[in-house]
């Protein structure tokens, strides 16, 4: 097994392309294949995700890679090995894999779901502990709250950060993820999709997602492989070149209504400019920060904890009636990550009474304010952008043709492609 599949022992692990080569699953008992000849390219270290109807086949396809299911032919290629004839416990240690509500053995703390695979591996308590708080920290848990809990005493979004955690626990350079946030609420599941961006911007995963949600494989894909049954390769291409561009019938039926209205999926707060306001800390006297809005012509001034999060956000009034900053906590602040979409800006702007919402950062850290006014000028950039990109498509085909895109070739294309595949990403 290569050195890259395998979990790591000191420095992040980089991240590892991946090919199906003309895989192929049949299941005893049925005519057709669940998977019937798919080659396919994933980047390395980008995010792919696997949408189309019950039954298509995204599922199966994405347990090939693991092997939990056994392809019936074809080869799966990571990181320029073939690994379908080697060890499945071996292959899967190297692998992480998230399933719908965490899948957490019930039975065992926080921290004992997190380190099982470290333990596996035979590292040493004091690393494994150091990395059960590192991993806590990234999914915004504080380990010191949260270690020593069992399951049924956390939240179902609360869960589901662990069940991230665990299988990041030893830094695979792999992520398989079957539908993550199924199993949660919207506003839960709009916050685990924010948290999963954080951390890929930090770690560079290569990260294969299942999910029946377009608009969530909009927001956290950069490469969107729409299924048909038998796994048929129907369109594989960017978020922006598939709204903007659907390839048929079936795509634009899958995408449903509001095509338009989806490009604000495709912008997220960090590529536009945010505001500064006026910021005080826990303790300071609340007079020096109503001077200091007045003479900045403010309304409204954000307080910030130890931590640089934002706990409260208060208007000229409501500081007029304090003596000092407390800690606090509104649980009522319009806060959004700076990874959420112009549409979750909207949805969280509408419901605020100053028309802005607070942007955090990795940690939660306060970043800055945005507007409506913001993202009204980025929306016209947007839909600019989503007619102009460039960046050619990953190789995806079911055998007869290749499919790039939206654009059917002849299969010799393949045979240029797949040696660049498994190691190399397009983007």
């Amino acid at each position: 097994m290569s050195e890259t599949l395998t979990p790591t022992t000191g420095d992040k692990a980089t991240a590892t392309g991946i090919l199906l080569e003309d895989v192929t699953k049949r299941f005893p008992g049925q005519d057709k294949p669940a998977v019937g000849g798919l080659t396919m390219e994933i980047p390395r270290g980008s995010i792919v995700m696997l949408v189309g109807p019950s039954g298509c086949g995204k599922t199966t396809t994405l347990k090939m890679i693991n092997r939990l299911i056994e392809p019936s032919s074809g080869r799966i290629i990571l990181d320029g090995e073939d690994v379908t004839g080697i060890d499945g416990d071996q292959l899967r240690r190297g692998i992480g894999y998230v399933i719908q509500a965490g899948g957490l053995f019930p039975h065992m703390t926080v921290a004992a779901n997190i380190a099982v695979v470290p333990k596996m591996l035979n590292w040493d308590k004091d690393r494994i502990q150091s990395r059960v708080d590192e991993l806590l920290e990234l999914v915004s848990l504080d380990p010191a709250l949260y270690r020593d809990r069992y399951p049924k005493e956390l939240s179902g979004g609360q869960q589901q950060r662990v069940g991230v955690a665990r299988a990041l626990a030893a830094d695979p350079p792999v992520l398989l993820m079957d539908e993550p946030f199924g199993a949660v609420d919207p506003i839960t599941r709009q916050r685990l999709q924010d948290e999963l961006l954080h951390i890929q911007s930090e770690l560079n995963k290569t990260i294969v997602c299942v999910t029946h949600d377009f608009d969530e494989a909009v927001k956290l894909g950069d490469w969107i492989a729409i299924f048909d049954e038998g796994a048929q390769l129907v369109q594989y291409d960017s978020p922006e070149r598939i709204l903007a561009n659907p390839a048929n019938e079936f795509v634009e039926n899958f995408i449903g209504s509001g095509a338009g209205l989806k490009q604000l999926t495709l912008t997220r707060v960090n590529e536009v400019e945010l505001a500064s306001p006026i910021t005080a800390g826990i303790g300071d006297l609340a007079s020096d920060t109503l001077s200091r809005l007045q003479g900045a012509g403010e309304q409204n001034a954000v307080v910030l904890d130890e931590r640089e999060r934002p706990i409260q956000w208060l208007s000229r009034r409501q500081l007029s009636r304090l003596d000092r900053h407390t800690d606090a906590v509104d649980p009522k602040l319009p806060v959004i990550s700076e990874q959420s979409t112009l549409n979750d800006a909207l949805d969280t702007m509408l419901v605020s009474s100053t028309g802005a919402a607070l942007v955090t950062g990795p940690r939660d850290r306060f970043l800055g304010l945005v507007t409506v006014q913001t993202v009204m000028e980025a929306i016209t950039a947007a839909n600019d952008a989503a007619q102009q990109g460039s960046s050619s498509a990953p190789v995806g085909l079911n055998s007869g043709g290749i499919r790039r895109g939206t654009e059917t070739d002849g299969q010799a294309a393949v045979q240029d492609d797949a040696g660049a595949a498994a190691g190399q990403g397009t983007r």
